[in-house]
């Protein structure tokens, strides 16, 4: 009786484990969305009010964007080394 009651308690850790990497990998696609959202907004409305900077702007817009999905791509790999463990 006791040495079932460890597999399923490793069970039910398993599938939180598996739950907790699909929750994970979801908040960050989720956050980088919001953040590459924002730095488009910051960057239209830069363009907006100076529009001889514009090349500047839309030059560190990119690089900013790729950081942030840089990030969430590391993100949503752990999270997927959690459930491929």
């Amino acid at each position: 009786m006791t040495s079932l009651l460890i597999v399923l308690q490793a069970a039910a850790n398993l599938a939180l484990g598996y739950f907790g990497a699909a929750v994970g990998a979801g908040l960050a696609t989720i956050g980088a969305g919001i953040g590459i959202g924002k730095i488009g907004q910051g960057a239209m409305e830069g363009m907006a009010r100076q529009p001889e900077a514009g090349g500047d702007i839309r030059s560190t817009m990119i690089i900013a964007a790729a950081l942030v999905e840089g990030v969430a791509f590391f993100a949503v790999v752990a999270c997927l080394l959690v459930v491929l463990k």
